[in-house]
């Protein structure tokens, strides 16, 4: 369909393909809401925008929406828009292929009568993000009937203010924001949902359920969740797997002390690297940063210090070239 407007590529770009996933487990008010909006939602075309932190359910979510909606046996497909431009634009698109000349369909064809999510918008080419509105308006004209959905971990009307984000992508995108609550802010919907990981993981491998101590449970309640449910969901599981016996107790959890633990091998007998003050003030800060999915606040909350303390740091670092934070939005 789009062949005319695409540069020919010898690239082979495959969508991912996405499959029912669990998690959406939950009773805290902020997640019920989300829940109870994507249902709604579910049942009409409108375009959906999720917003959250690394591995809060974002895509779970859209695979909700399109399993719980008339689409449900149409293609789902999605695209990360974190990768690069050209791929991004030539598997949303189409492309033909310079050897063969064979024209390989785009998302939005492909998944037509289906859905398609647009993964990490925030990260599409600035130069695309315009012509693709102008062309996802167009898409009737093509006889193409496709629900888009898309995910974030930033804030796009920030981006908007800043320039960087095409202010009618966005307008068409936000009438339908679902906004996700950080895993760390949900109480006991995190026992609740290490409950039923570790019952999942272990129906999955005949192996018997298994139950948390109260020492074990207040670990895992108490824990920063940087990379929320999917890393509670690794934990859980990589635990249970390891498991001698039916009871969790809370040395069977390993979380970021004893991955820290198992990091200082590598270091001197003293269990540190040596290096100047500065050079280990901006490796933690670069830790934290990543750690945190580059959250600011989380990262000057996690350091001890204000958020201009941080700011003035990273600025500091891009003053010195330093190629992470050079490059850090």
């Amino acid at each position: 369909m789009f062949a005319s407007e695409m540069n020919s590529t010898e690239q082979n770009v495959q969508p991912t393909q996405i499959n029912t996933a669990s998690g959406l487990i939950g009773n805290h008010p902020k997640f019920v809401k989300a829940l109870d909006f994507a249902k709604n939602v579910a049942v009409t075309k409108a375009p959906v925008l999720v917003v959250g932190e690394s591995g809060s359910g974002k895509k779970t979510f859209c695979n909700f929406i399109h399993s719980s909606s008339a689409r449900v046996n149409g293609e789902f497909l999605s695209v990360d828009c974190s990768q690069d431009a050209k791929t991004v634009e030539n598997t949303i698109l189409g492309y033909r292929d310079e050897e063969t000349g064979r024209f390989n369909k785009g998302l939005l064809e492909r998944a037509n009568g289906g859905s398609v999510i647009l993964a990490n918008i925030d990260a599409l080419d600035e130069k695309f993000q315009k012509r693709l509105y102008q062309i996802i308006q167009e898409l009737s004209d093509y006889d193409l009937d496709v629900r888009i959905m898309a995910t974030t971990s930033k804030n796009l009307s920030k981006y908007v203010g800043a320039g960087r984000f095409y202010r009618a992508l966005y307008t068409y995108f936000s009438g339908s924001q679902i906004v996700l609550v950080p895993l760390r802010e949900r109480g006991t919907d995190i026992e609740v949902l290490a409950n039923h990981f570790a019952t999942e993981w272990a129906a999955a491998n005949n192996k018997e359920t298994a139950t948390f101590s109260e020492e074990a449970r207040n670990k895992i309640s108490t824990f920063y969740w940087a990379h929320n449910v999917a890393e509670l969901k690794t934990v859980i599981e990589n635990t249970v797997e390891n498991l001698e016996g039916t009871t969790i107790d809370i040395n069977a959890i390993e979380l970021g002390e004893r991955k820290a633990e198992a990091e200082s091998n590598d270091m001197n007998d003293d269990g540190l690297k040596l290096m100047s003050l500065k050079e280990a003030e901006k490796l933690l800060i670069k830790k934290a940063l990543i750690h945190t999915s580059e959250n600011r606040t989380q990262a000057a909350k996690i350091l001890g210090v204000s958020i201009r303390t941080l700011r003035n740091k990273i600025n500091e670092y891009r003053g010195d070239g330093n190629n992470y934070f050079v490059n850090l939005r």
